[in-house]
């Protein structure tokens, strides 16, 4: 996985960004970094997100089979986003699907491993936006921030954080103990899991174009989270090989995941959207569209197909 957010020749777009290995120097965490900004001399208090955001949640009977058409849609917007189009939040579920990183795709026995979930009704895809497997079905929401960036600035730790505040403030009706940090043992683990008593509900990815990006999170609202770890740890079993975990792949381990409802009691994927939809209103005066943007499908289709060319392969 690229680290140093350069261009990619002939593409416009830069590297994708999970956030393994994001404390940085000196062993300091996303919370000593945001203590010192609050109470720098002088600071005044930025807005989280711009004004004029807008948040489309389409319904979940509504996704297509193929888990790819999300993320696809999402990098098209993204390019808009970078032309000039308001940003956008982006909530999102599929009935069932893995998604995969470039890394877990480079595993001996990955294609395998995709082939046998597809044959169980699964849809597979490799995620543009790095980081490593994680299971989809309908308790597990997806969340994803669409932002400009014309200045093409690279502010990686302030955007993880920002994303940790807003997962952890929709939870907060039902919990004040979400917190940001690795978990060892879970999957598609980061410096910036965000968990509840040391089980991970919450992680969290960023993707850069040339003039926008996209800040990118699942977060296990409901149902079974040792459940997920067991999928996940299945794929990795059949995709590894002869390897062993740890370098070559995450060691999943149990007792590291947990949902949002064995957690804290949030009732339903439902209820937590309604209030991830009420923070962003009351943070950037959000405005929820009732019909998503028109992006044409010929092209979604393309992009698609291209998406799947570039990174799902051998």
């Amino acid at each position: 996985m690229a680290k140093n957010g350069s261009e990619r020749p002939g593409t416009g777009e830069s590297e994708h960004r999970h956030d393994d290995g994001a404390n940085g120097v000196g062993g300091r965490t996303a919370a000593d970094r945001r203590e010192d900004r609050d109470n720098a001399p002088g600071r005044e208090k930025e807005a989280l997100w711009p004004s004029g955001i807008r948040i489309w949640a389409p319904p979940l009977e509504s996704m297509p089979e193929d888990v790819m058409f999300p993320l696809a849609w999402e990098e098209m917007m993204c390019r808009r986003v970078g032309e000039g189009e308001a940003p956008i939040m982006h909530i999102w579920r599929h009935p069932y699907a893995l998604t995969i990183g470039m890394r877990d795709r480079r595993l001996p026995r990955a294609p395998q491993a995709m082939d046998k979930l597809r044959r169980e009704g699964c849809s597979v895809a490799v995620r543009v936006s790095g980081g490593a497997a994680v299971p989809l079905d309908e308790g597990v929401v997806n969340v994803s921030i669409i932002l400009p960036n014309p200045d093409r600035k690279l502010e990686l730790h302030g955007d993880f954080e920002r994303m940790v505040s807003l997962i952890a403030g929709a939870a907060s009706p039902w919990t004040s103990e979400a917190r940001a940090g690795e978990i060892a043992g879970a999957f598609c683990p980061g410096d910036y899991d965000v968990s509840v008593n040391g089980r991970k509900f919450c992680g969290i990815a960023q993707r850069r174009q040339t003039k926008a990006y996209i800040l990118t999170a699942f977060v296990i609202a409901e149902g079974s989270g040792e459940e997920r770890r067991r999928l996940a740890r299945e794929f990795y079993d059949e995709a590894s090989g002869t390897l062993r975990p740890g370098e070559a792949y995450p060691d999943v381990r149990e007792g590291s995941m947990a949902s949002l409802d064995e957690l804290a009691g949030v009732p339903s994927a439902e209820a937590y959207i309604s209030s991830l939809m009420d923070r962003m209103i009351e943070q950037a005066g959000a405005e929820v569209l009732t019909q998503g943007p028109e992006l044409p499908f010929d092209e979604l289709d393309r992009l698609s197909d291209s998406l799947k060319a570039r990174y799902d392969r051998d």
